[in-house]
């Protein structure tokens, strides 16, 4: 029986086998797609020693690359095989229009460029790899780079704090919190049809302001990503909710004196601003719709996953 499964194997092994050096390129594209995230997930979180020429760097990513091309090496079949079958999935999906090489292609662009600005590069892939409901079609929906939503966000900044003086060094977050107020005066809460979960688009929103916690959500993050805040969504079990990165304990400060004394006075009497503080002491502050101000009172607490757009 063993003989049997390893000549079967071998015959497998043989049929899959590319003729060189087409398997050797395949590992060694396969190898430079994998090096780059973690070059760069390794170079952030680690002393640069500061090297003339960027010494460090290059020795660095020279030695991810021939690790990784000992480790492809070594499972080159499962590679080939594995490889074979996600093309031909790629494939199947570009016909039918679905997910297929563009979208693969524009994933990876995307990450590659979150990454380089990220201080904290493996949050990025982290974030992709956590369990969030309707994740893709989620992110889909938050149409930061539409020009209906960034023209919408420029408005709301003109009608909220635009003459608030004295805080140039705070703007983007009072900015943020312009439309936090525009949205939020202007939320109807409608419930998704009968034993449907539907997501609207950022876009869609825009029409009438109305929906579910997710489409808020969306709306509220779109806008705030598209003006160069840092959203985020939680996810609590039965609501999703908007989140905004304000930043260390200082920034928090800061906030709290603006939001209770500046821009929020009436709506915050005798409140207190609720946020969470993440795995890396970053504060992130409390959006939702049923909230009255900037950090208001949580709904639910209990976080089940948190989608970021960085």
């Amino acid at each position: 029986m063993s003989t049997s499964v390893n000549i079967n194997f071998q015959q497998l092994k043989s049929k899959l086998q590319l003729p060189k050096p087409w398997d050797s390129i395949i590992i060694f594209v396969l190898n430079i797609l994998l090096t780059i995230p973690v070059f760069i997930i390794v170079h952030q979180n680690i002393i640069d020693p500061q090297w003339p020429f960027h010494l460090d760097q290059v020795f660095l990513f020279l030695i991810i690359v021939i690790l990784f091309q000992l480790l492809l090496r070594a499972l080159r079949t499962i590679i080939i095989i594995a490889i074979f079958v996600y093309l031909l999935v790629l494939l199947f999906g570009t016909v039918i229009g679905g997910y297929g090489f563009n979208a693969v292609a524009e994933d990876y662009r995307a990450m590659m460029y979150s990454m380089a600005d990220n201080p904290n590069p493996q949050d990025v892939i982290i974030a992709k790899l956590l369990p969030f409901p309707n994740k893709s079609q989620i992110l889909e929906s938050i149409e930061f780079n539409n020009p209906k939503v960034r023209n919408f966000a420029l408005y709301a900044t003109t009608q909220h704090f635009k003459d608030v003086k004295g805080y140039h060094k705070d703007r983007r977050m009072i900015q943020c919190f312009a439309v936090f107020k525009e949205i939020r005066n202007r939320w109807n809460y409608v419930n998704d049809p009968k034993n449907t979960e539907y997501i609207a688009s950022a876009s869609e929103s825009l029409v009438h302001f109305s929906g579910d916690c997710d489409d808020h959500a969306i709306l509220m993050a779109a806008c705030i990503r598209a003006i160069g805040g840092t959203p985020r969504l939680i996810h609590t079990g039965g609501h999703i909710y908007p989140e905004m990165l304000i930043g260390k304990k200082a920034d928090l400060e800061q906030a709290n004196y603006l939001i209770k004394n500046v821009l929020f006075k009436e709506e915050t009497r005798g409140k207190e601003i609720h946020y969470h503080v993440d795995e890396r002491g970053q504060i992130w502050l409390n959006l939702d719709y049923t909230a009255r101000f900037p950090g208001g009172p949580f709904m639910s607490e209990e976080i089940l996953g948190a989608l970021t757009l960085n």
